[in-house]
């Protein structure tokens, strides 16, 4: 994992794959978020020119949104 102080605040679409994965758990590719950002079901990002840019704080909501709240058994209703 890269520290805070050297990871930018707006991630490339690869950069943003490796984050969700190392942050989060979660393995999200890199054709997936391409795929997500047709859709718009992704993370939201800004774009420079024809480059997403995906900022972190967008990319912790998403994930966090994704997994859900926390239970204590497979009784809890969603």
């Amino acid at each position: 994992m890269v520290p805070d102080d050297i990871l930018p605040p707006r991630l490339r679409r690869r950069e943003a794959s490796r984050y969700l994965r190392s942050v989060h758990g979660l393995p999200v590719a890199v054709a997936t978020l391409a795929k997500l950002a047709v859709v718009g079901d992704g993370p939201r990002y800004h774009k420079l020119g024809r480059i997403p840019l995906y900022p972190r704080n967008e990319l912790d909501a998403w994930a966090e949104a994704r997994l859900g709240g926390l239970r204590r058994s497979t009784s809890e209703a969603p």
